[in-house]
């Protein structure tokens, strides 16, 4: 038995959700966490323009009040021709993945997400994903270097990889970020869309084991 979480690292609500899910860890030590991204804007080309700033700001501004976590909204304001491109942050978690299947990846997830929402750093940069995912996993207890993280983020592979989470995603039925789901002995059964704290996902997969 394993917990399925369908995500995007910039996704705002999938943010605020990871503190939840570090909590359900917490809880749940024997159950194992498998991360599918699920590309929301990957391989976006428009330009993030001030009405596109102002209507995210809007969004963060609510998932700051139901998670509590920090937004740098002046980091998001200050930003010049961003694109934003969701495919280079998910291939990141894909190649962390690749890299040491045997870490944490919510761990690299979530530092992804704080370099973004909270650093305010261009995570569409191969370098700058590079730095922080190779720091998260050494961090965490697996060594790895800049150049490692980089060289495999690059790798047609993991843009195939990370592709193929995108089209798993559609395949099970998920429309919104994030979705969670308990797996039991293959079958996949929902746990709930969209953020809930820690207590309600207690609830929610009570109700599933017992049903």
């Amino acid at each position: 038995m394993k917990l399925v979480l369908v995500a995007d690292p910039m996704c705002s609500w999938c943010y605020g959700f990871g503190k939840e899910m570090t909590a359900l860890q917490e809880r749940h030590p024997e159950m194992s966490l498998e991360i599918v991204v699920g590309g929301l804007r990957a391989g976006a080309t428009d330009v993030l323009d001030d009405a596109g700033k102002r209507f995210r700001l809007e969004h963060w501004a609510r998932v700051e009040q139901a998670s509590g976590l920090p937004f740098n909204r002046d980091g998001l304001m200050a930003r010049q021709g961003f694109v934003y491109d969701t495919e280079p942050v998910c291939r990141a978690v894909v190649a962390a993945r690749i890299l040491k299947p045997e870490a944490d990846l919510l761990t690299v997830f979530r530092a992804i997400q704080q370099a973004f929402y909270v650093d305010a750093l261009d995570t569409t940069d191969g370098a700058v994903l590079a730095q922080v995912g190779a720091e998260a996993l050494s961090a965490a207890g697996h060594p790895t270097t800049q150049d490692e993280f980089l060289a495999v983020w690059q790798a047609k592979s993991t843009i195939d990889a990370a592709a193929s989470d995108f089209v798993r995603a559609r395949s099970m039925g998920v429309s919104s970020f994030p979705t969670l789901f308990l797996s039991d002995q293959g079958k996949l059964r929902r746990v709930g869309n969209g953020y809930a704290h820690v207590e309600t996902l207690e609830q929610e997969i009570g109700a599933l084991l017992a049903a």
